[in-house]
């Protein structure tokens, strides 16, 4: 009796570590530093990431997207990356965070070579009205541009630092139309399109891949020097580098982190807010910092 009420005892600690604590714990700086293959000799690039705020009350609240604004700028990068989901993808909410809101605290961003965005799943989601017409413009994305923030879905653009360029190449969402009921992940119609997004690219020159979901990645040409996806959230809840539930048909091979396949490079952000449960446990909310050459 006394071992099952320790027990008892014992999960009821580590649930609520999980729900009240470590999702509101002070947001850490994940830094990576990486000098892919093709990447220009001389040229050193900072790009600070947000992935998966999913704002929401009382978990992602407009007060703490200000402050994630303000660690972010402070960090001094080069470029901010936005990787998608930004509306809220969850039922266990005390109300909502209009997008207005979100998009005016994150308008408050600032670097060099500007703020750049993609859209995820969850802002394709919960738009009925672009469910519907099977097509954009979602509210997400008008909230951002209404903010400033230029939105990718199979675009590009390319940057300079120091008279050396680069691309970056927004991928549309790969799970952007919901086919109703049936949750077949297969049956998912995406809104990609990786071949059409690199031909915008220049040869030779090297490419940043903006993609929400990093299930895209066996795909990626050589060509790519770094692909930065969010979405899984490194699995909300990880021990000793594993995750029992990942949002990926690879499970944890893309789950968290930095993997490098080939001389092929993909960084998986762990993210910010969290969907389906409020939940996190071994993962903790994580600003990205990549240092690139």
């Amino acid at each position: 009796m006394k071992l099952a009420g320790g027990l008892a005892a014992l999960g009821a600690m580590l649930a609520a570590w999980g729900v009240f604590v470590e999702p509101m714990l002070l947001t850490r700086v994940k830094r990576y530093a990486l000098t892919p293959p093709g990447w220009p000799s001389g040229l050193k690039l900072t790009a600070a990431v947000l992935a998966d705020i999913h704002a929401c009350r009382p978990w992602m609240t407009p007060e703490r997207i200000r402050g994630l604004v303000e660690r972010t700028n402070a960090l001094g990068a080069d470029v901010i990356l936005l990787l998608g989901d930004y509306v809220s993808g969850m039922r266990m909410t005390a109300e909502p965070v209009e997008p207005t809101q979100w998009a005016g605290f994150l308008s408050g961003l600032s670097a060099p070579l500007g703020v750049h965005a993609v859209l995820g799943n969850h802002d394709w989601w919960e738009d009925p009205s672009a469910q519907a017409r099977g097509a954009g413009p979602m509210i997400a994305r008008r909230a951002l541009e209404s903010a400033g923030i230029p939105v990718y879905e199979n675009d590009t653009v390319r940057l300079e630092k120091d008279g050396q360029a680069f691309w970056l190449a927004g991928l549309g969402d790969q799970l952007a139309l919901r086919p109703g009921k049936e949750w077949n992940r297969e049956r998912f119609t995406g809104v990609d399109d990786l071949d059409a997004t690199l031909k915008q690219t220049a040869p030779g020159e090297p490419v940043i891949l903006l993609a929400h979901e990093p299930d895209i990645f066996p795909d990626v040409p050589a060509r790519v020097t770094l692909t930065v996806s969010g979405h899984t959230h490194g699995g909300q809840v990880r021990l000793f580098g594993w995750s029992p539930v990942v949002p990926s048909r690879f499970g944890n091979r893309f789950a968290y982190g930095h993997i490098d396949e080939d001389g092929r490079h993909l960084i998986v952000s762990g993210g910010l807010g969290f969907s389906i449960f409020p939940i996190r446990f071994g993962v903790r909310p994580e600003i990205l910092l990549i240092e690139i050459g």
